[in-house]
Order: C-alpha cells, then structure tokens, then sequence
C-alpha cells in the first residue's frame, strides 16, 4: 500500500508494503508519464488519495530500501517540476512556514545561505523514521562526533547537516544582503538519484544494519559478562541490578538492609560462594538475605536454586512472595510440595528456576536430577530452620539431601539459616562452612514470667533468674478468680483491642477453651471495634464451610478474637491468619506450631504453660515462641510473658537460662531407617556401588561427625555393613560378583521402585503384597478399592474406628464395594459383631481394619466434597480430615512412581494419576484449575470462579485493583500476588509444552550425518 500526498506546500511519501509493487498496481506521481493511469483512472486514484490523506502514518519496511523496487522517477517530468515551483514560490515570497502547521510540509530558511538541499531542513529527528535505509544510516553516521567531513560524502544524497557551515539565521521578513549561488533542487534531487543508484552499496540497508548493531551490542554484553561472572557482578546492590531493591522496596516494603545484613552479604565467604550458616534470633530478617544470594545465583551465575522449607504451608507462602520478582527478573518459580512438582523437573534452555520445596519433596528433586545427571545445574541450595537436621525422620531425610550434594557436586554452594545451636561446629564440620552469628532483633525483646498475681523479668544474671517487674492491676470477681485463675484476661486487656496478642496453649482444646473465656469477661465495646470487617470474616468463615460455621468461632470472632490450630480447615486457617494480619483480630489462641509456621508477629506473647501435649518446653520451641514478639516497624518492643505454677518453678529457671539444645544426627532414629534409606538410595543413583564406596560416603555425613556420641556399641563401618545386609535380605538390593574381589552392589526391581517412590522401608513390602493382591481383583466402578491402596499407613494409628459408624457405612456400600472388602481381610460380619460389642473369634489384621476405615472417609469425601459433613458423620476434627486428605494425596503420588518401575503394576498408572489428581484438590472439577495456584483455597477458588475468574489465563491476566473490587476481603497486597502466581504458573505450563516441542524438532545428535559433521568440527577445533 502507497500513500502519496502532492500539495503546494508539501510532499508526503510513505510505503510501508515489505512486497515489490506490482506493475499494475496504483501509480503514483513517482511513476513515468509513460506508465500512468488514464485520466478516468487518475480521478478514481486521486479520489482514494484524498480519503486516504489523513491516515495514521506508517513506516517504511525494514527490509529494504526506500527507493528498492520502485520505478525511476527520473523521466517523471511533472513531479520534478513540481519541486522547481515550490522552490521558486519560496524564493519568491521569502517568508518561512510555520513548522507546527504541517510537520511535513517543506521549510524554507529566510537566509539564502542554503545548503544544497531544502530538504535537510524538512527532516527534524523526529521523522527519521520516514528516510530510506541508506540515508537512516546516513545521519546515524553524521551523529557521530567522531565523523570527520567529507568522509563517505559521495555515498550519499543527503548533505553532511552535522557539518555544514549555516551562518546565524536573520530575523523574518529581513531583506536578503547576499546570496550564495547554489544548485537547482532539480538538478540536485537528479544527482543524488544517479548517485545512490550508482554506487555501491557501502551503507546496509536497515535490517542489516540493525543485524550489525545487535550483533556488536550481543558481543560486548557477552564479553562484559564474562568479565564479570567471576565476580558474580551485576549491579550495584551487593552485585544485583538497582531494579532488585526497588521490587524489594515495591513488594516488600522494605526500604533498607539491616547492619547485619549488608555485613553477611559482604562476607567474603559470601562472595567467594564458600558454604555458610548464619543464625539469628527469630525474626531478626534472615530470610531476605537468603532471598538475595538465591537472585544472585539465578541472575548472575545463570544458574537454578533450590529452597527447602519445613512446611507445605511456609513452601506455598514462598512461592506467592517470590513469584511477583520470578514475574519481573524473569526467572521460574516452581512448588514442591504434597502431590505437586515434576520428576524430574523440566530441563529450560533460557529461564532459570528457583524451585521451592519441602523437606521431602526437595530430597525427591535431588535424586531426580543425580539420576539424570543434572544435579550440577543447582547452583545454590538454601535450607532453611537447619536445626531440623535434628528433628526425628525429616532430620534424616535432610541430612540425605545435603550429604548427597555434598558428595556429588562440589560447586554447589549451600547456605543454611539456623536458630542459635549449642554445637553449630558440628553443622559447620558437616557442611564445610564458614558461620556467621548475631543477636540482632528488630524490635527488643522483653521476657517476663507471671507467677500468682506477680509479673517478673526475666535476667540469666540474677541469682534467682527472675526479678520482680510488677503487680497485676485486675479487679476479679469471685467468679472470674475460678474461670480465670491465671489471670490471662488481666493480661491479654492491657494490649488489645487496639494492638495483638498471642496466647499459646498446651493443646488445640485448650486454645478453644481459652478464647472462648476471654470472650465470657470483655466489655461490649470490643464489639463496635472493626465490627463491618468482622461481619465480613464471618460470612467468609460460614462460605467456606459451604454454610455451616464452627460456634466457637462465631461468638469470639465478634470479639476480634479466634483460636489457630490443626483442627481447623486450611482455608479457615487461611481466614484467620488473613483477618490476624490486617488487624480485624487482635488475638489468636493457638498451638506451637503457629510458632513454627507463617510469620504472625504480636506485641504480646503470653504462652498458657511450658508444656506443649504433655512435654515439658525444649529451650529452642520456647525462643521460638517468644521470637513472635514485637512486630517490626510498628512495635519499639515486644513483651512475652511465661505463666508457671510453683511446681515448674525450677524447672522454668533451667529454661530461660539453659543453653540451646545441641543437633544430633537422626540417621539411627526409629531402627536406622534413615541410614538404610540413604544407603538404598545411594546404590540405586550408582553413586556407589562397592562395600567400600559406600563406608566412604558415610564420612561425610553429620552421623560422621557426631560418631562418637551417636555410635557408641559399633562404629560407623559396622553400622553400614549391618544395613546393607539388612537390604539384601528384605531384597532391595544385591551383590554380584566381579572380576575383583570385592562383589558389586545392585538394587533389585523392588528397590528401586522404593526409592523411586520415596515408600517407607517398614512398607514397602507390605505395599507391593497390596498392589499385587489388588490386581487379583480390582473394582473399577467405584474408587473404594484405588482409594484403600493409597490411605496412608503411618495415618493409621492417628484414628481409631467408631464401631457403630463403621457399620453404618459398610452397609450402604454396595455389593460390589462389601465382597472387595471382604477380599482384603474386612467381612461384614466382622464388623457388626465389633458394632454390638461382641467379641470375635478370629483375629483380624487391625492394620488393614483400621485402613479401610479411613479410606471410607476419603471415599465418602471424594463422592461430596463437603469436609464438614464428613467430620460430622464421622466425629473426626475438620482438620484431622483434610491432613488425612492432603497425606493421601502425596502416598497416592508415590505409590504412582512405585508401580511405575514395576512392569506388573502397568495398569495403576493411568488410574491412579487421575486419583492423585482428585485427592489434590477434592473440589468440583471447574475449581482445580484455580486451586492450581499457590495459596488459592477451595473458598478463594470459588469466589474468583463467581466472579467471572473462571480459567488460569483469566487470573493471569487479571487487574489487581480489579480483583479487589470484585473479590470480598481480598486485600490488595494478596491480590497481586495470586495473579503474579497465576502468571509464573501459566509460564510454566506454556514453557514446559515449549520444552516438548523443541525436543521432538530437534535433530538428533546421533544422526550419522549429524555425527559426521560433527566429528569434522571437533577436528578442525583441535587443530
């Protein structure tokens, strides 16, 4: 398409076609006499001209030149003198046009020491856009100062402007005193044609021009990439780009790094990429520094990260916080937790992934990418709360995951962020790293006791470790002595309403018990205080129980208080923290683990007694505790405040003033169930495969370092050899013979499997007896059968069966679903006469009684999806329910790789990848690809579906402020969040399908031909 505007005052051309014109296409005035239309055509062209003369403008085609393909216009006699008649009239009037009325109409300077051409007046910078390749390539030349005149001059038609000697320009309407003689534009519009047609092209048309430059512009970033790669250098933000702290500055609101931060980010070990454990008090900011080590690797070092946190929830917060930076600095953000995450993960050609796992799931990755050879694509593994190498069965499986790294790829670095540990050197040892220790808190921290009506301070220095602070000014009726011996009212009404308070109580009943006293005793002006906002938690509390709300709850949350424990549902939990955080509730009763989960700050701790259960306080679960006080940048300090009974006195004492628990090795927990894990785990990735090897592996273990106190009755070797006989004879694993003395060690089809499958050794067996006895005959019109082969095992002894339910529910299965049962061991019969109370003859496995009991709840909650009917028709907590759903969920996901390296398990496959689907999210079918978002709950889920938000690509594409307006107590900061997690989640899909793509496109290496070529080029290389 051509548009052509001819006037008096100005010439406008413009082409924008990358095609050639054809020849009988529109004529314009650039066309020969010769060739042009007949009048009756020229009107009809004219007409289109005219119409068509206020069109948006358009570009020239980058790809070639603005005068390629079209005719000469040399013999077009009536368009050049149609330049002379303008250029006369211009002469002639001396006058200059005022350039806003048309930008494209020809300027005439009202001095006659003209260049040569009117034409370098008649194209500002602006318009450069319009000009030929050549001469764009021209005045970018002339835009150098470094271009001397002169230079390069014939290769042109348009005059040096840079250059050119133009005298000042006199006032308007000035008479002229003297005139240069100068060529006719004709003559030299003529010439500079010839030229440009007759020389040859030293100038690159744009494309090539724009290759060049690119070209160049990749060469250098690469060659100033690699100069500063070694450093690890980006920027000036401790190597990073400024746009780094500025998203932690928009997103975070953070606005500076605390001293001690910006010293451990400026450790040498940091920037020598050195192994490090830093600890710190609880909320003394630790996770941030992490954070940006864990950019730093992703940007600079181009290489993926993996954080690894104790708890799904805390794995879900991650992946909602960091996805908005994944969004901006454009790198993949990846959940691993419950049934999520992909083994092994996909393999990116261009974006870095930052992979945020559980303690498990992150162990799974690891063995995923050892077994595919990719393990040194981690750059950095980030553990945080490493003091959980102590801590029972996880502690072993963390231990695994970092020995395993460790062992195999030296270049990673790992940083470990830790509560303050009695014997931090041991980690230190194991780890090979260097420590860094403050005792920075943000706000300080005031520790207190209450011991009857008395508040004390707590002060390691006194004799007796307490000092007395003050007296309690509470008046108590007679009544509320006895409902409140504790005096927790007294204490919890010098904080609230107007600032928060939480109370931490030995067990989930007790946190009910204690809000709803506190509520029994508050004066009515709590209910006034945020009283909308409190109504609207409730009905959102109520929705999300599909109607049925729980009553504690409904009397305390008009108060502004709650409790937090298991017991509630997530998406209660969720509510709660929501509601806590914004400030609709001042109080929270809750249990320890609220402690060791999200970060919910108060001004006041006050923890009901120092037990939790029955379990007298271990020194790092009470710093935990009070850690939560003081909330940064609100608080200057923050209180806690211990109650103890005379009895505990002393033992309170050792508490507060006691030293911090050392961390111990748990390889040996529970009958060295780490240990032969890891040694299975070990021999299947043939990481090792000799007696020898694997003894040598295990002296880089903490267990190693700690052997002195841990193996006491054998030593280590000893140790290891037991566990690989115990393998061969539950036949995990085997040795054969070799060539050399020493037999190599070979995993069996069903120990792969098992570890494949992260199954428990205690179950394996039992598991494969299962499955194998399921095919004999499995029921596939009803998911009770698949449903009973994933129940947890370990979930078992958490519940035991309300008999008169469990026949309840038996005798509505149908015939189908009662002969499956009885074929696993579970006769009607059996279960009525336990129903009436009668004994029974014979013994039953009260393993598989027990399972299918709570495969009954899982089956009964996959028909209805409503979690509060189901634990009300089987007297089980909310939260019980929806842990037993979220545990099947990941077994199912398990059993799923088990069977998958068994070929006589090929038909669970497709069934229970479906299952594990189903179990995930347990909610109607057109919520999942909502639930499909870090964070979204089932309530959430639905209230985005109802508000029109109905598929992944529309909350990835949704407005925050839009989402807020639409969606009730959606607060702005969550709402950007839930669509920067929408988006990282619809990349990672559209990626992944990339992915796929590109590798059924690609050529493959071993292609005689390819391989030929390719031998060649590695000749020519090493000559």
């Amino acid at each position: 398409m051509n548009v052509d505007v001819d006037n008096t005052r100005g010439i406008v051309v413009k082409r924008f076609s990358s095609q050639k014109r054809a020849r009988d296409a529109e004529r314009s005035h650039f066309t020969p006499a010769k060739k042009r239309p007949s009048a009756v055509e020229h009107s009809t062209v004219a007409q289109i001209r005219t119409e068509g003369s206020t069109a948006t403008e358009q570009c020239c085609s980058d790809h070639e030149d603005f005068f390629d393909g079209y005719d000469s216009i040399m013999g077009d006699s009536s368009f050049l003198a149609k330049l002379d008649d303008v250029e006369l009239k211009a002469e002639h009037e001396n006058v200059c046009f005022d350039p806003p009325a048309a930008k494209s109409v020809i300027k005439h300077s009202c001095d006659d020491d003209l260049t040569d051409s009117i034409f370098t007046e008649d194209f500002p910078d602006t318009s450069l856009r319009d000009l030929p390749s050549s001469q764009l390539a021209f005045h970018q030349d002339v835009a150098n100062p470094k271009r001397q005149p002169g230079v390069g001059m014939e290769n042109t038609s348009t005059p040096d402007i840079k250059h050119s000697k133009q005298p000042p320009v006199p006032a308007l309407h000035h008479k002229k005193t003297a005139s240069k003689a100068r060529r006719s534009m004709t003559d030299q519009l003529k010439k500079a044609m010839l030229e440009n047609a007759g020389t040859s092209s030293k100038v690159s048309k744009t494309a090539q021009h724009k290759e060049a430059v690119m070209s160049e512009e990749i060469s250098v970033a690469m060659q100033a990439f690699e100069s500063v790669s070694m450093e690890g250098d980006l920027g000036p933000f401790f190597g990073l780009p400024s746009k780094v702290k500025d998203l932690i500055m928009r997103l975070k609101g953070i606005q500076d790094l605390y001293d001690w931060q910006k010293a451990c980010l400026d450790l040498d070990s940091v920037k020598q990429r050195k192994n490090l454990i830093y600890s710190l008090p609880t909320s003394g900011g630790k996770t941030l520094v992490a954070e940006i080590l864990i950019f730093k690797e992703l940007l600079c070092r181009k290489k993926d990260a993996l954080l690894i946190l104790p708890y799904v929830a805390l794995v879900q917060e991650k992946v909602r916080g960091l996805a908005s930076f994944g969004i901006e600095l454009d790198f993949m953000v990846e959940e691993y937790a419950g049934s999520k995450g992909k083994f092994p993960p996909v393999k990116r050609r261009t974006k870095k992934s930052l992979y945020i796992t559980t303690i498990e799931k992150g162990h799974s990755l690891v063995n995923s990418l050892i077994e595919t050879n990719r393990l040194d694509s981690i750059g950095l593994v980030v553990v945080d709360e490493l003091h959980m190498l102590g801590d029972g069965s996880r502690g072993a499986i963390l231990e695994m995951t970092l020995a395993k790294v460790l062992y195999i790829n030296k270049n990673t670095q790992i940083i470990g962020m830790s509560a303050t540990l009695g014997n931090i050197r041991d980690l230190q040892r194991f780890l090979k790293a260097e420590n860094y220790t403050n005792d920075f808190r943000p706000v300080e921290l005031k520790e207190y006791v209450k011991l009857r009506d008395s508040i004390y301070e707590v002060d390691p220095k006194e004799e007796q470790c307490f000092k007395f602070s003050r007296l309690l000014d509470f008046k108590y009726s007679s009544g509320m002595q006895k409902m409140d011996p504790d005096h927790i009212i007294a204490l919890v009404t010098e904080v609230i309403p107007q600032q928060s308070c939480l109370i931490f109580c030995a067990t989930k009943k007790n946190c009910e018990n204690v809000a709803a006293m506190i509520c029994r005793y508050l004066e009515k002006n709590f209910l006034m205080h945020k009283q909308k906002e409190k109504a609207t938690l409730l009905a959102e509390l109520k929705n999300s129980g599909n109607g049925s709300l729980c009553p504690v709850l409904q009397k305390t949350v008009r108060y502004g208080l709650a409790y937090h424990h298991s017991g509630l549902t997530s998406d209660e939990r969720k509510l709660v923290e929501e509601a806590y955080s914004s400030g609709v509730l001042c109080l929270l009763a809750c249990t320890s683990t609220l402690a060791a989960g999200v970060n919910l700050p108060a001004r006041r701790v006050i923890l009901r007694s120092p037990y939790v259960g029955v379990d007298f306080l271990k020194r790092s679960q009470y710093k935990q505790m009070v850690g939560r006080a003081g909330r940064a940048g609100i608080d200057s300090v923050g209180e806690s405040i211990l109650i103890l009974q005379e009895k505990d006195k002393e033992m309170v004492k050792n508490l507060v003033s006691a030293p911090m628990e050392k961390c111990y090795s748990n390889l040996l927990h529970d009958g060295s169930k780490g240990l032969l894990s890891l040694i299975l785990s070990l021999i299947g990735l043939n990481i090792t495969r000799t007696v020898e090897q694997v003894t040598d592996f295990m002296s880089g273990t903490l267990l190693s370092v700690q052997e002195t106190q841990a193996c006491q009755q054998k030593s280590l070797k000893e140790l290891t050899v037991d566990s690989i006989e115990v393998l061969k004879q539950k036949g995990l694993i085997e040795a054969l013979s070799t060539i050399t003395d020493e037999p190599s060690l070979q995993v069996t089809r069903l120990g792969k499997a098992t570890y494949k499958g992260s199954v428990d050794l205690s179950y394996c067996d039992i598991l494969y007896r299962d499955l194998s006895k399921g095919l004999e005959g499995l029921l596939l019109n009803s998911f009770l059968h698949l449903v009973y082969l994933v129940t947890p095992y370990d979930m078992v002894s958490q519940s035991k069966p309300d008999w008169m339910l469990y026949f309840t529910q038996f005798t509505k299965l149908s015939t189908a679903e009662q002969k499956m049962a009885t074929t696993i061991g579970v006769p009607e019969s059996f279960v009525a006469r336990k129903a009436a109370g009668q004994s029974v003859r014979k013994s039953m496995d009260a393993l598989v009684v027990n399972r299918l009991y709570l495969a009954l709840v899982l089956y009964s909650l996959l028909r209805e999806t409503s979690l509060w009917s189901i634990s009300d028709r089987f007297q089980l907590t909310r939260g019980f329910v929806q842990t037993l759903l979220s545990s099947a969920s990941a077994f199912c996901s398990c059993v799923l790789h088990f069977t998958e390296e068994l070929e006589e398990f090929w038909a669970y496959k497709a069934l229970l990848t479906e299952l594990t689907r189903r179990l995930t999210y347990c909610v109607q079918a057109e919520l999942i690809p909502l639930m499909e978002v870090a964070g979204v709950m089932e309530f959430r889920a639905k209230q985005l579906y109802n508000a029109g938000y109905k598929t992944l690509a529309h909350l990835a594409n949704a407005d925050p402020n839009v989402l807020v307006k639409k969606v009730e107590n959606l607060f702005k900061r969550q709402a950007s969040q839930i669509v920067a997690s929408a988006k990282m989640l619809l990349q990672e899909k559209a990626e992944a399908l990339q992915e796929e793509v590109d590798d059924l496109l690609m050529l493959p290496v071993d292609l005689p031909s390819v391989r030929r070529q390719f031998q060649l080029w590695l000749k020519m290389l090493n000559r």
